[in-house]
């Protein structure tokens, strides 16, 4: 199967969106610790190239020690700069992370190793994804710097988080986001900043969510944070139509999305609409064929055959008819076990009113904003979200 926490990025731009507060950055600083395992040149090559994709200007510096790191950073977050922190592993700079910096909206920490959730005074942190994690990162800087997301905690963890795009035109309908990487802790909601941006422009709050995975933290975390973000619309107060919420997952946060659809349609409330992008629609056969190296059941707490009740209650084939409108979305060149599972999902929710859209792409065309199969998609759910009358 095509791993779908594949390490190439959706398309993103920074230009600025029609309808939404932006200002593209003029440049991205990434400040490197001395002491770093890695190749320079590498990291160069890969920044360079992502600021030639972006179409700013970038530079790389290495301050040789935990002092001149800070003067660095500082130096590098003029008005209208965005910057990207890799810290490494001396105690001295990783102590630098915590304090609140005037210009965190702006600055993204990297950690190339799999060092888990660090408080960074509400900059963004992203760890686990290797060198190439710096490709992320300066896409992740320059969408920061660009719309200003607003972040707002849910809980107290520091996974417990969504950050906030709002249009020039409110009460805004909103697009909740949850993101995909088969439920490991090293993906995040960046991998949806370019929906949100998108959808922004479109008229929607984009609502991107983070969330506990349960690789560290367990299945149950997860679908509590889940339902908790999606709770916590109702603190947006006058900026957003509450009675035209789409939650919308890619991948794994496909399922979550139909996950959590079906339990507040159960419970007699819940969005106007449920949209899967090449979601993971079939958990009892994404464990029995041992997706991703054993992804689900690592995910879920065991095998399908060990703890049944648990994809009973999680797997949105299983839960059918989960209660309302849903919008399924497949690229036709996919890895074949997705399309397979979404084909025999559409054909089974015959008790649901579900669309079905299958068209060509893989499995990040669905994600990405200069795509057909998204654009087609964001049509269809402004249709099914716009006002009666």
């Amino acid at each position: 199967m095509t791993d779908p926490t594949s390490d190439r990025p959706p398309v993103a731009g920074v230009a600025k969106a029609a309808g939404v507060a932006a200002t593209a950055p003029t440049a991205v600083t990434v400040v490197v610790a001395g002491g770093l395992a890695a190749d320079r040149e590498l990291l160069a090559e890969l920044a360079g190239r992502e600021f030639a994709a972006l179409g700013v200007a970038g530079r790389l510096v290495e301050p040789p020690d935990a002092a001149s790191f800070a003067t660095a950073l500082d130096a590098a977050a003029e008005p209208g700069h965005a910057v990207v922190a890799l810290p490494g592993a001396d105690p001295e700079v990783r102590a630098l992370m915590e304090p609140p910096r005037p210009y965190r909206e702006r600055l993204v920490w990297l950690d190339l190793a799999r060092t888990g959730p660090h408080a960074t005074g509400g900059a963004l942190h992203l760890y686990g994804r290797g060198v190439n994690g710096l490709t992320w990162a300066v896409r992740a800087a320059a969408h920061r710097a660009t719309y200003r997301p607003r972040r707002v905690t849910y809980g107290p963890h520091p996974d417990q988080y969504a950050e906030l795009l709002l249009p020039d035109a409110r009460p805004a309908p909103v697009a909740m986001l949850l993101h995909g990487g088969f439920y490991r802790t090293r993906w995040a909601a960046d991998l949806m900043d370019a929906l949100a941006a998108d959808l922004a422009a479109r008229g929607f709050a984009a609502w991107n969510v983070e969330y506990r995975r349960p690789d560290r933290h367990g299945w149950d975390a997860t679908v509590s944070d889940v339902a908790a973000a999606y709770a916590a619309l109702r603190t947006l107060g006058a900026d957003v139509d509450q009675d035209r919420v789409a939650v919308i997952g890619h991948s794994a946060g496909g399922q979550l999305a139909l996950r959590l659809a079906a339990d507040l349609w159960t419970a007699g409330r819940g969005p106007a609409l449920a949209v899967s992008l090449a979601g993971l629609v079939d958990l009892v056969e994404c464990d029995r064929r041992d997706l991703s190296g054993g992804a689900t059941a690592l995910a879920l707490g065991g095998g399908c055959a060990e703890i049944p009740e648990v994809y009973a209650a999680s797997s949105p084939l299983a839960r059918l008819p989960l209660g309302g409108p849903q919008l399924v979305v497949q690229g036709a060149g996919d890895d074949p076990d997705l399309v397979d599972f979404n084909r025999r999902y559409v054909r089974a929710a015959t008790g649901d009113p579900v669309t079905y859209l299958e068209a060509p792409g893989d499995h990040f065309s669905v994600i990405d904003p200069a795509a057909p199969i998204w654009a087609e998609t964001a049509a269809r759910v402004e249709e099914a979200l716009r006002p009666a009358g």
